[in-house]
């Protein structure tokens, strides 16, 4: 066992201006997450039913988060006591690098099932790929949760690195598995969409990278306060562009998925699907997506420039005023 002589990574004495860097830290990513949990609440009725498990996921990694970071900030606030120009550790500050485990061992596996929620597997191989990545995500974040907070407080450089190699092992299948997904995906959907998926698995898979780093860096050097403070700004911008930024091109997947559906046939949407200002398709209720073309235009109440509709009743007869509103049995 090869255990450094320094104090517990989150124990550290903070200047002033290190304390004040990681409250803000804090603070800025848990504002962040609060306001994609409320814009994803808000908007969650744009995204097709079909692609709706996305928006559920990203719904709850961003009230777990949330929380996550109420209780992260909390910890530092109380976790430290001002003497002498200099912010002491108490036994709470502990809880400033335990709490986020918890946090991602929830919130990463989620984050594999908002992905893959608007790939184009289906069936029997999107259950078993979807059951996989999520295993493998929270055992990527339990393993690494041993070697850096449960085998000699994070201090034992040995326990770090085995623990982290078997953490990588895990890593390595959640990205070879989810990037297969999002290839075999991309020939199913349209060219905006592709674009916007690919980049999503980018931003993900690219935030993912920090955290391994982090991890390892007490391998390699000693612990000191002002690596604790970057550890939590990385930790805490890393989240932001994982939850936030991946969620919304995600979000914007979807929408153009949804769209796509549309305007295919594929499925119904009974509002106008819009992205950045361009109208991407009409409204289409669930209604006249079971009728025939000639039907629906006559349950929408198009008529011709006569006022009359395409059987030759008056805008005021008995398939007028009243027949846009009819479903297509009530019109047999």
């Amino acid at each position: 066992m090869d255990v450094v002589d320094t104090p517990t990574p989150e124990l550290q004495t903070m200047s002033l201006g290190l304390y004040d860097l990681v409250h803000f830290a804090l603070m800025a990513a848990g504002f962040s997450l609060l306001a994609y949990f409320l814009y994803t609440w808000a908007s969650r009725e744009e995204v097709g039913r079909r692609y709706r498990p996305a928006v559920y996921a990203g719904l709850c990694l961003a009230a777990v988060a949330t929380v996550s970071y109420l209780v992260l900030f909390l910890k530092w606030d109380t976790g430290f006591d001002l003497q002498d120009g200099r912010y002491l550790p108490n036994a709470e500050a502990r809880f400033t690098g335990s709490t986020r485990y918890p946090d991602w061992a929830v919130t990463v596996p989620l984050l594999t099932v908002e992905l893959l929620a608007v790939c184009s597997l289906a069936g029997a191989r999107a259950r078993n790929l979807r059951a996989s990545a999520m295993a493998a995500a929270f055992l990527m974040i339990l393993t690494g949760y041993l070697g850096a907070q449960v085998v000699a407080d994070g201090r034992d450089r040995t326990a770090l690195v085995v623990w982290g190699l078997v953490s990588t092992a895990f890593f390595v299948y959640l990205y070879v598995a989810l990037i297969g997904a999002v290839r075999a995906s991309l020939p199913h959907m349209g060219r905006e969409a592709a674009v916007s998926l690919r980049n999503a698995t980018i931003v993900l898979l690219g935030s993912f990278g920090v955290y391994p780093l982090v991890y390892a860096i007490p391998v390699f050097v000693d612990v000191t306060p002002a690596w604790s403070a970057t550890v939590q700004v990385a930790y805490s911008t890393a989240d932001v562009i994982a939850k936030v930024g991946f969620g919304l091109l995600v979000h914007k997947v979807a929408v153009l998925r949804t769209a796509e559906d549309v305007r295919g046939g594929v499925d119904t949407h009974p509002e106008p699907v819009w992205v950045s200002n361009v109208h991407e398709s009409d409204g289409v209720l669930p209604e006249l997506g079971r009728v025939s073309s000639s039907a629906a235009a006559a349950i929408r109440g198009e008529h011709d420039h006569h006022g009359h509709d395409d059987h030759g009743h008056d805008d005021h007869g008995h398939d007028g005023t009243h027949g846009a509103t009819r479903t297509a049995r009530d019109r047999s």
